[in-house]
């Protein structure tokens, strides 16, 4: 399956149990752990449990593989590792608290400024 069919699956997958705010980002030119990072909002533990396992039984489903699924214990914020493609599922408070979208866009916080301190 191509990275754009995996990806739509997904993106189905978390539309079915009503996911909101979903968002694709093409991480090709970021690293080469992964091809996209999607990130969505549940809005309780069920739910974010819910999209989870609906994710990883549609991959299944379509015969791909599920590496890991990280965080159904406490379910603010649920990590579905396919490969190729890295699911978030997050509850509105932790999604907004930690900004993923930002981290993965790919530019700097702050123009012209190092990224790492350096002592005199």
């Amino acid at each position: 399956m191509d990275i754009s069919q995996f990806e739509s699956l997904v993106v189905s997958a978390l539309e079915d149990i009503k996911a909101k705010d979903i968002e694709v980002i093409n991480t090709t030119r970021l690293t080469a752990l992964f091809e996209r990072v999607i990130i969505a909002t549940g809005d309780s533990n069920r739910q974010t449990r819910a999209l989870a396992r609906n994710v990883a039984d549609k991959v299944r489903e379509a015969g791909e593989q599920v590496l890991s699924i990280e965080g159904e214990d406490s379910g603010e914020w649920v990590l579905v590792d396919l490969g190729s493609i890295v699911v978030h599922v997050m509850q509105p408070a932790v999604r907004a608290y930690y900004n993923l979208e930002e981290l993965w866009a790919g530019t700097p916080l702050r123009a012209g400024r190092p990224s790492i301190a350096r002592s005199a």
